[in-house]
């Protein structure tokens, strides 16, 4: 089976993860908004990027893991409502591609690997720990999104029912 799992917004990343082993991470493809040079998230890309590596997967054979974020004390309504049109936009890429999606909250995954009320960097630690193969593409501090990607996708990969398999 093949996981995606989706850290979203516009710095998150997307996981590409079959049978516990990362096959891709990559970072969320955006483009530039307008005059201000403010980024959105691309939806032409992000498609592309799923279609390219579920060619050879049937869809009962796919599942989309994504975090279910919502508003945060102290963001502000514009950065709000863009984290929301991102959030939107990966769940109709989902449901047009006819792929089944789970969310998970970020408390629910983190307990699970004892992140809670860490540092945002301790993802990344974590998951170089679990990972090492994998620890070039996690060796900068940016690469945090990155990391939530990949244990979003072994979070689903460890608690899910197998015979969701």
């Amino acid at each position: 089976m093949l996981i995606i799992g989706i850290d979203p917004g516009i710095s998150g990343s997307i996981c590409f993860f079959e049978d516990g082993k990362i096959i891709d991470v990559i970072e969320m493809p955006t483009m530039i908004e307008g005059k201000k040079n403010k980024r959105q998230v691309n939806g032409s890309q992000i498609y592309n990027e799923i279609s390219k590596r579920i060619n050879k997967f049937e869809n009962h054979k796919i599942r989309v893991v994504i975090e279910q974020v919502s508003a945060m004390p102290g963001q502000g309504v514009t950065s709000m409502f863009n984290f929301g049109q991102s959030f939107g936009i990966l769940k109709g890429i989902c449901s047009s591609m006819q792929l089944p999606m789970y969310f998970v909250r970020p408390a629910k995954w983190k307990k699970y690997f004892n992140l809670i009320n860490s540092q945002k960097d301790a993802s990344r630690t974590k998951a170089i720990e679990i990972f090492p193969y994998f620890s070039q593409q996690l060796s900068k501090k940016k690469d945090s999104n990155k990391a939530d990607a990949i244990l979003i996708s072994s979070f689903y990969y460890e608690t899910c029912k197998k015979d969701d398999y």
